[in-house]
This record gives structure tokens, C-alpha cells and sequence, in this order.
């Protein structure tokens, strides 16, 4: 079986430093805006963000630094409290 592709289009604002922060992102055509950006990490080959956009759902999306390639990692629409990210 197959794995799914879970690459994103992203849009970034690049800061005075040059660090790329996600601000929206398309799920096929779907515009997703970044409300806010919960969290972000550094892994070895990889930048992670953890957003939560204008519906409240979380996304969790992750920069391959050497390909430029974003990819969803995880999503979290917040509708069931029991499924709901701890640190959200």
C-alpha cells in the first residue's frame, strides 16, 4: 500500500533574520490562514510548526530545510475533547 502524499504549499514571511515563518498554506485548493504559531522545533533535517489557524483546528507542519518540500504531519480540528493536544 502506498503512502499518501501529505506535501502543503506554503506561504512564509521571512523575518529580518531570514527565518521562515508559515502564514498560510494550501490543502489542494483550500487557503488555510495561520492565525497563530503555537510552537516550533528544530530537528536534524527538518523545521517543525505547530498552527492553529482561523477555525481553531491545530496543524503541525514540517520544513525539509535541504529540499524547500513542506509536508501535514498532523491534524487536530478540536471538535472532540477527548482527541483534543494537550498544549493547545
Amino acid at each position: 500500500m502506498g503512502q499518501a502524499d501529505l506535501s502543503v504549499r506554503v506561504e512564509c514571511y521571512a523575518g529580518y533574520q531570514g527565518e521562515e515563518t508559515p502564514r498560510r498554506f494550501f490543502l489542494g485548493r483550500r487557503s488555510v490562514e495561520v492565525l497563530e504559531v503555537v510552537d516550533r522545533w528544530l530537528a536534524p533535517d527538518y523545521r517543525y510548526f505547530k498552527i492553529r489557524s482561523g477555525d481553531g483546528s491545530i496543524y503541525i507542519l514540517r520544513h525539509d530545510v535541504a529540499s524547500g518540500r513542506w509536508e501535514l504531519t498532523l491534524f487536530d480540528s478540536g471538535k472532540r475533547e477527548e482527541t483534543r493536544l494537550s498544549s493547545t
